[in-house]
């Protein structure tokens, strides 16, 4: 009875049944709570500097904790088992079987009744001496998939540190943006209280003063707007490494960069380079290998094969000496396929096709490579020269700003003229840093779709001139 109580609560609580009405939303069953997985942790060697990370520690974590990179991994470390596995085609397969029989038979034809026991062991081989290609299409196939599964582990790799950068460049140029509005921020201050001083001693009217608060409101405005995205920019980044959006730390100070002119390789050396270095290409290209070799696995189906068998045993009787001598066997065959319903011919034409397919897929992944370099190269140049030109313009909104200042203070010139120049040197200033991180970012791609971007963020990309970089 307990038995049958268990059985029963059991089904009780597997069940899952419906909704008792239309109109009634289904109550899932109860569930054992799987145990929510454990944070990652701050590698110990970095423990110490987590309040004053760079770049390099902040790819270093990333690549530690991501979760894209471990399943690529183990995909790889999977096809290389499966390789190994099919290396054995080459070797016989030895198995060993046991029995045990009881034995009974009835009294007949003035036979009395006979009850044995037998048992014994028997050795079974099995080995594929010769065929056309089925094994050695199975290893090709295996081995090209493992070459697959490695390249696109060093995709994966890639991949995750140019979105680790392109976060981190975005967090360290939001942190930028912040410095430039809390300078506004003390301009429009500054021309606030002037505005206010004037009027005070009737030198300007009201309506200066007004505009000048307004001013200082929309600079106020922006910071905290920008001090919002740097919040998100800052979530962003540890989540990018592995951690919640909420972990303490921090980067340490990067001065704003200064990018050299140009890049001194041409968009047809680096399309070179990336047709032979991209790991995503090389991966489609073992793919299609794969796709190949499984054609000779689809032939050797169709073709005869030459193998040869053999088994040997012994026979024991309970409580009886054993038979004397063993029993073995041993037979050379041949197996000729001859009709399978057309299944050969079909498979050959699928495998075929299949591969064509692969072939055509690593075709329209090169063409695919070749697009992605020519769009960040001229990418990287346009942000080069966006670099030049917001320098410019930076350095002109600054003559303007002053000379509107000092004209405001002599007397000369209008509130409104001050604070057009105040609001153009402050959309400068956000766009030196957004030109300026915005070519690191430019470069970064770059050398992802060159397939040369380094695991500390590096890029051997040659330029022009040498580059202080950032940390």
């Amino acid at each position: 009875m307990a038995t049958i109580a268990s059985a029963l609560l059991l089904a009780a609580g597997c069940a899952v049944g419906t909704s008792p009405a239309p109109g009634t939303p289904w109550t899932p069953p109860a569930r054992q709570q799987t145990p929510a997985p454990a944070t990652p942790q701050i590698p110990p060697d970095l423990e110490a500097r987590v309040r004053t990370l760079q770049l390099a520690d902040v790819l270093d974590i990333a690549l530690r904790n991501n979760t894209v990179t471990r399943e690529a991994w183990y995909n790889a470390r999977s096809a290389a088992y499966a390789y190994d596995a099919t290396l054995g085609q080459y070797l016989p397969v030895v198995t060993l079987d046991g029995n045990i029989t009881k034995l009974k038979t009835v009294p007949s034809q003035g036979r009395s009744a006979v009850t044995q026991t037998l048992y014994g062991p028997t050795f079974n081989l099995s080995w594929l001496l010769f065929d056309f290609g089925g094994r050695s299409g199975a290893i090709a196939s295996a081995r090209d998939q493992l070459l697959a599964a490695d390249w696109s582990h060093n995709a994966a790799i890639q991949d995750v540190i140019l979105t680790v950068q392109l976060t981190y460049f975005n967090y360290i140029g939001t942190r930028a943006l912040l410095a430039s509005d809390r300078t506004t921020l003390a301009e429009a201050d500054s021309n606030l209280a002037a505005a206010q001083q004037r009027h005070d001693v009737g030198l300007a009217t009201i309506a200066d003063v007004l505009q000048a608060r307004t001013a200082r409101s929309q600079a106020e405005l922006a910071l905290e707007t920008t001090a919002g995205a740097l919040q998100t920019a800052r979530g962003a980044l540890a989540v990018s490494m592995g951690f919640p959006a909420n972990l303490p730390y921090d980067i340490d100070s990067v001065p704003l960069p200064t990018p050299p002119p140009g890049i001194a390789e041409s968009v047809d050396t680096l399309i070179s380079h990336a047709l032979a270095s991209r790991p995503d290409l090389a991966a489609a290209r073992a793919e299609a290998d794969a796709a190949r070799a499984r054609v000779s696995i689809a032939r050797g189906a169709a073709l005869p094969g030459l193998s040869v068998t053999g088994s040997a045993g012994e026979t024991y009787f309970a409580n009886r000496p054993p038979i004397p001598g063993s029993s073995y066997s041993i037979a050379l065959g041949i197996e000729i396929p001859i009709f399978a319903g057309g299944s050969h011919i079909y498979g050959i034409k699928s495998a075929q096709a299949a591969a064509d397919a692969a072939q055509a897929s690593a075709e329209g992944q090169a063409q695919l490579v070749i697009s992605q370099v020519f769009t960040s190269f001229y990418a990287l140049q346009t942000a080069t020269q966006r670099v030049r030109s917001t320098d410019d313009l930076l350095a002109s909104a600054r003559q303007s700003e002053q000379v509107a200042l000092g004209r405001y203070r002599a007397g000369a010139g209008s509130v409104l003229d001050l604070l057009t120049a105040q609001s153009a040197l402050a959309d400068a200033r956000a766009q030196e840093v957004s030109a300026h991180f915005g070519w690191y970012a430019a470069l970064a791609q770059l050398a992802h779709d060159t397939g040369v971007l380094g695991l500390d963020g590096s890029s051997p990309i040659r330029l022009n001139q040498d580059s202080s970089g950032i940390h």
